[in-house]
This record gives structure tokens, C-alpha cells and sequence, in this order.
């Protein structure tokens, strides 16, 4: 069986520490020199730059978040032991952890890091397919004749990279295919190295619960164990054909996933079709200004993440989930292409007043779709809202005047809700 060292890369038969620089950051498995398929997730990656630009917040609980009506965008380690969760509100945060640092988000600054590891990954493999600014895909088939070493060699040498040259540290999950890659980047966090083989597979997954699978939130939860369905054992005693009659598409996904069987290639060139943003509430409300307040957070962020990502978009959607678990969405097209987030609030919101008395809710989200370059956006002016070519701009100045003094230069006083 071999045997890598993640902390000075050598390779040796299974010890309980490296025989060369006495790490115990051992990571051995029968397959591990023979799989190529990753996925390298970083470490609470917001509050890992947070600590990284201020080294006194290293041994401190830190939250990225804000606002008496916010909600925790990240949360590090050492304030997760205390239970503090992404999505969940910051007044149950600040209760479960009240000597934690709360900051603003920059999103400016996280966008500049990612590219920083995008530019690391690319030294391994072209086939990368990003899924956030913190996670990707890596498939590094065929690369052992390029870099002289299998890929769990390369894999490894690139989170030691992360920490050493960026500052930041990742969790590497390595199998045969997507799906089980992604369940191995979770399975040790932090600075985790984990590896599912083809051998070892349906005796793996067998008793796992089905929420392992990427996708399955708490409705499709319920809907599962409706049927019976809990863990992969229980899916396996399901014929394919009945899946599909009860869950539809997904149904035939589960069957195969519950296999451990995923086709999907890593792709470099899957276009980003949508842009957008959730956040799903510890208790149920129908408290407006609260879901108003969360309605600009979700907008920004996504505003933010078309900005950085050079794109705009002609749809708007809102998302609702009711505390019954039942789904609302509604669209508005827009004569031309947006990244603002002045305007994809207020065009959030007239989708939101109609259904507003339809509530408690216990999920809220914001996106845009029909992508396109950002050249061209927000040029069009509204004959209805002759303001709205003023806002746009001061909004741009405001990202300006962030980029250069920090995040939090300026606020609005309905980001604070």
C-alpha cells in the first residue's frame, strides 16, 4: 500500500508519520497512485483570509457576517465548535458564540485569492471546473508523464502550495469520479486528504445518509424519507424505474449515485448559466423587512460575483421556499443586461411584494441568468425610473471607493437589517 507525506511530499510504504519529517500527515490507500479525479475544497475560505491579512485573529473565533437581522457567511473552525453554521442568523451566532470577531465580508479580496489558486491549479491540469470561488474540480488524467509523479503527488504539493505562497489552506477529496471526489473533500476538514477507491466504494457508501449527495437539501430530505429512503441502502433496494416514476430525473440520478456510478466529465468550458445567491433560515418568517433585508445582501453578493466574473444579466429571479416546504419562483426579464445591485434589488423586490403575505418562508434567494459580457449593461436607462442611470453610477463609484479603502468603506443602511 502506499503512502504519501502531504506535509514534505515523500512517498513511502504506510507509517504512522512521515519516516522523514516526522508528520503525522499521512495519507495512504491501495488506490491512492492510481486515481486521478479531485476535488479541492478551501478551508473556510472567507475567514481563512480574514486571519491570514490580521494574525491576531489566528487563535480567534471570527464570523463573517454582520447586522442584527444578518446572517453568517462563514464561519472558522474554531467558531464552528461552538456551533456556528453558515446561513444561520448572527443574533443565534453572537448567543452560541459571543466572544467571536464579527466582519464584513470583501468580496473584492476573496476574487483576487481565488485567482491566485486558479492560477496554481492550472499548473497541474487544464481540466479544472470551477464551482465556486473556494471549490473545484481537478481531473489529472494523464498527467504523470508531465510531471513526473501520479497525481496525488501533484494534489498534494498544491495545498502545501495554498498554505505556503497564498496563505490559505485546502482539503483534497481524490476517487474515480465527481460525485465521490466531493464526498472525500468533506470527509476530514481541515487540511484534510481523503481518498475513495473503486474497490472500496458500495461498502463505503452503503450505510452513509443520503444527504451526502451534493444537491439534496432539506425538502428533497423529506421527500426521501417519505419513501423510506434514509441511507444508500435503502435507495439500493429500489429499482431504477420506480425512482424515476416517484422523483422524476432525480430519481434515476439517486439510482446510480447510490452505485457510486457518475459519468460527468470535469469540464474546463461549462458555461456559467446563472448567477445567485440563497440563504435558508434556522426558523421560519415572514417578518418583511427581515426578507427585504436579506433581499439586498442576496442581491449584492450576486452583483458582486457577476462583477468580478466580467458578466451581466437579462433575467431576474427570486427564489421563495414556504415553512411547508412548497416552492415559489418568479422572473422578470429586463430590456438590457444588469450587474447592479441597486437594480437587481429593486426588481427582486416588486417580484417579492406580490407574494410577501405567503409566507412564514423558510428560504429566500436572488439570481440572474441569461448571461452575457458586461460590456453593453445597464445602458439602457428606465423611462419610468429616470434615477436609475444616477444609482448605477454612484454604485460604481461606491465599488471603487471599496476596492481601494476596504469592504466596508461604505454601507448601506439596508445591508444593516
Amino acid at each position: 500500500m502506499p503512502a504519501l507525506c502531504t506535509n514534505c511530499l515523500t512517498t513511502f510504504d504506510p507509517t504512522p508519520r512521515c519516516p522523514d519529517c516526522g508528520s503525522p500527515r499521512v495519507v495512504a490507500h491501495d488506490e491512492l497512485f492510481s486515481l486521478s479525479i479531485a476535488h479541492m475544497d478551501c478551508d473556510a475560505f472567507y475567514a481563512s483570509v480574514e486571519k491570514r491579512d490580521n494574525p491576531e485573529l489566528r487563535d480567534k473565533p471570527v464570523i463573517i457576517g454582520g447586522g442584527k437581522r444578518g446572517v453568517v457567511s462563514t464561519a472558522c473552525y474554531i467558531a464552528r465548535i461552538k456551533g456556528v453554521r453558515s446561513a444561520m442568523p448572527m443574533f443565534q451566532a453572537n448567543k452560541l458564540c459571543p466572544e467571536a470577531v464579527v466582519l464584513k465580508g470583501r468580496m473584492d479580496v476573496y476574487v483576487e485569492v481565488s485567482r491566485h489558486v486558479r492560477k496554481l491549479m492550472e499548473e497541474l491540469t487544464p481540466a479544472i471546473e470551477p464551482l465556486s470561488l473556494d471549490e473545484a474540480f481537478l481531473d489529472l488524467s494523464g498527467t504523470e508523464k508531465l510531471h513526473g509523479v501520479p497525481p496525488a503527488v501533484m494534489l498534494a504539493r498544491l495545498v502545501k502550495r495554498m498554505k505556503d505562497e497564498i496563505g490559505i489552506t485546502g482539503s483534497i477529496g481524490l476517487s474515480h469520479n465527481k460525485f465521490l471526489a466531493k464526498v472525500a473533500s468533506d470527509l476530514d476538514k481541515p487540511r484534510g486528504f481523503s481518498v475513495i477507491g473503486k474497490t472500496e466504494t458500495a461498502d463505503f457508501l452503503r450505510d452513509k445518509p443520503v444527504r451526502l449527495i451534493w444537491g439534496i437539501g432539506p425538502a428533497a430530505q423529506v421527500s426521501l424519507n417519505n419513501a423510506g429512503i434514509r441511507t444508500f441502502a435503502d435507495l439500493l433496494r429500489w429499482d431504477e424505474t420506480d425512482l424515476t416514476a416517484r422523483f422524476g430525473s432525480m430519481g434515476s440520478r439517486l439510482w446510480h449515485l447510490a452505485r457510486g456510478q457518475d459519468v460527468r466529465r470535469v469540464s474546463a468550458h461549462t458555461p456559467v448559466k446563472s448567477i445567485s445567491k440563497e440563504t435558508t433560515f434556522f426558523e421560519d418568517t415572514g417578518d418583511p423587512d427581515l426578507l427585504d433585508g436579506h433581499l439586498w445582501r442576496l442581491s449584492e453578493q450576486v452583483a458582486d460575483r457577476a462583477k468580478a466574473r466580467q458578466l451581466a444579466g437579462r433575467v431576474v429571479t427570486l427564489k421563495l421556499k414556504r415553512a411547508n416546504f412548497t416552492a415559489l419562483s418568479r422572473r422578470q426579464s429586463l430590456p438590457d443586461s444588469t450587474q447592479m445591485a441597486d437594480r437587481i434589488y429593486r426588481t427582486a423586490r416588486d417580484l417579492f411584494h406580490p407574494v410577501e403575505g405567503e409566507g412564514p418562508f423558510r428560504l429566500i434567494g436572488v439570481g440572474i441568468s441569461n448571461l452575457l459580457p458586461e460590456d453593453g449593461a445597464d445602458t439602457a436607462g428606465d423611462l419610468l425610473d429616470p434615477d436609475a442611470g444616477k444609482r448605477a453610477d454612484v454604485e460604481r463609484a461606491s465599488d471603487a471607493i471599496r476596492k481601494r479603502f476596504g469592504k466596508d468603506a461604505i454601507l448601506k443602511g439596508r445591508a444593516l437589517r
